[in-house]
């Protein structure tokens, strides 16, 4: 059957529906458009089976993909899922002479089980768990591919697990995704099922400090997959800049081919680990006598109240609803209140002073009239309604979370920031809490000390979750799964030094004129005990 070539080359399309359709409806829709150049190179994969006739899409989006196979390949059939009526009128629009290309209004991962394909590619809508129901799916998943997932795990791995079921024999797939799974603990499942069909071949993770896609907070990886007989394991591969998708295109074209120092065996790789160590230097290897994290204690996330406008007070807001300091305790809400390696009581008074949120409502005082009205205006505002506040009993209740001595970053650019809590009071997630075991209390001055070294950073480093910009993520079990140095291995007088000079870059810091060179001196002795 004869093709019209689809003549559209480039972005434009994806850059005036951006344009025209506002941007919480492409939110909705999880829609990150894929760049053309990294189309291109996808379709070139899957364009290496020199049997394909048959092409999958199971998100089309505005058929970028299709037009870049439109440009080698006019003739093989293509199929196409979409959810969006929005979008799939216009991509009908761009594909209407196009015959060979059939997009329906259907959810993929509900439907088309029973069709195979000489080639799938696809960008997956990626959500956050809690921005919709993966229910349904999951229960859809573990019938048809017997797989039980856990139920943090994100959409799109759904969709790259049904596709790689639905692979021809000799079928190739390419996914581009959030590179996010290979680290994360709902990974593991998915990684398990990867490793058991043998039909991964590259792992090519985008690690530069940019988005792949715009507005969209995540960092990428192009999946490529195979259905032959070449079982010889998975190339992790780093891609710098997007430029270096050109001179990978030779890499993929001399496939089965392959030789190279990343090539990992099926048999060597763990899917119980973060995958960032057969992809990226590993810091850890270079220091000795590292033990478990937990060994000293462990990181739990900060209080999360469910509508923090609700229940955060400042000191004006608390006079207006009339709410004593008896039902209000105190906490820091926002890590931008917060600045230095020390929280004090001053800081805090100063804070109030400012009339920051520094409090949370929390019920001490159930005959206080004033109290009373404000859970009733709560209630009237269905504050109660909402999704942690439904859970809880009474809904307006806090976690019971006793302040950390204490608190690290979520989010960084420059490694982790650790805080010494000395005011003692509580913190919302804006900070995960450190509580010290029974154990190493006595030492939490030499344990906050080593935190603040360039060494403790270097170390956490290895578990950390990259998103877009050079952004970097901590969750509390990527820190509790950490290593760190064995500090019962420093001797008394190593110990003194280190205490010594900690207290002296404690004084300059509160002081206003914070000597960094003690904290370089301090890391010198780290250094010098644990490499």
């Amino acid at each position: 059957m004869f093709v019209t070539k689809i003549k559209i080359i480039g972005n434009e399309p994806e850059k005036e529906y951006a344009q025209t359709v506002s941007l919480e409806h492409r939110k909705k829709f999880a829609q990150f458009f894929t760049p053309y150049v990294v189309a291109e190179f996808m379709t070139e994969w899957i364009l290496g089976n020199k049997q394909l006739k048959t092409v999958l899409d199971p998100a089309f989006g505005l058929g970028i993909f299709a037009r870049a196979i439109r440009e080698i390949d006019k003739n093989c059939l293509i199929n196409g899922f979409e959810i969006d009526k929005n979008i799939l009128y216009k991509a009908k629009e761009i594909f209407e002479k196009d015959l060979n290309t059939n997009i329906v209004f259907k959810d993929y991962i509900f439907n088309d089980w029973g069709n195979r394909y000489d080639g799938i590619i696809c960008n997956p809508p990626y959500f956050k768990f809690h921005d919709y129901d993966n229910k349904a799916m999951l229960k859809e998943i573990e019938e048809k591919l017997g797989l039980k997932l856990n139920g943090f795990t994100n959409l799109y791995t759904i969709f790259l697990l049904k596709s790689t079921y639905q692979l021809n024999k000799n079928g190739r797939a390419a996914y581009i995704v959030p590179s996010e799974f290979l680290n994360s603990d709902y990974g593991k499942l998915v990684k398990f099922y990867l490793l058991k069909n043998k039909l991964l071949r590259y792992v090519m993770v985008f690690d530069f400090e940019e988005n792949v896609f715009d507005d969209a907070l995540t960092t990428a990886s192009i999946l490529l997959f195979a259905n032959d007989d070449e079982k010889s394991g998975v190339e992790f591969i780093n891609i710098k800049t997007i430029d270096e998708l050109n001179s990978l295109q030779k890499k993929i074209r001399s496939y089965p081919i392959r030789k190279s120092e990343n090539l990992v065996s099926f048999s060597e790789l763990k899917p119980e680990i973060k995958w960032r160590a057969y992809y990226q230097k590993q810091n850890a290897k270079h220091f000795k006598n590292l033990v478990p994290f937990t060994n000293y204690g462990k990181v739990v996330r900060g209080i999360a109240t469910g509508a923090n406008d609700y229940f955060t007070f400042s000191k004006s807001k608390a006079e207006k609803f009339n709410i004593s300091e008896k039902n209000l305790l105190p906490c820091i809400t926002k890590s931008v209140d917060v600045c230095g390696s020390f929280f004090t009581k001053d800081k805090f008074e100063e804070l109030k002073k400012q009339d920051k949120s520094v409090y949370l409502f929390k019920v001490n005082d159930l005959q206080e009239k004033s109290v009373i009205n404000y859970i009733a205006k709560g209630e009237m505002e269905e504050i109660n309604k909402r999704y942690l506040t439904a859970s809880r009993n009474p809904w307006y209740s806090l976690e019971k979370r006793s302040p950390s001595p204490i608190w690290v970053s979520v989010f960084n650019r420059n490694g982790l920031r650790f805080i010494r809590n000395e005011a003692n009071i509580s913190n919302l997630t804006t900070f995960h809490c450190i509580y010290l075991n029974m154990f190493s209390k006595s030492k939490v001055d030499l344990f906050f000390a080593y935190l603040l070294t360039n060494v403790s950073k270097e170390i956490f480093n290895d578990n950390r979750r990259e998103y877009g910009n050079g952004l970097n993520k901590f969750e509390p079990n990527d820190i509790n799964k950490a290593l760190m140095v064995n500090l019962d291995l420093i001797n008394k007088e190593d110990e003194k030094k280190i205490l010594n000079l900690y207290k002296n870059y404690r004084k300059s810091e509160l002081s206003g004129n914070a000597n960094t060179s003690l904290l370089e001196a301090i890391n010198d002795i780290f250094v010098s005990i644990f490499t």
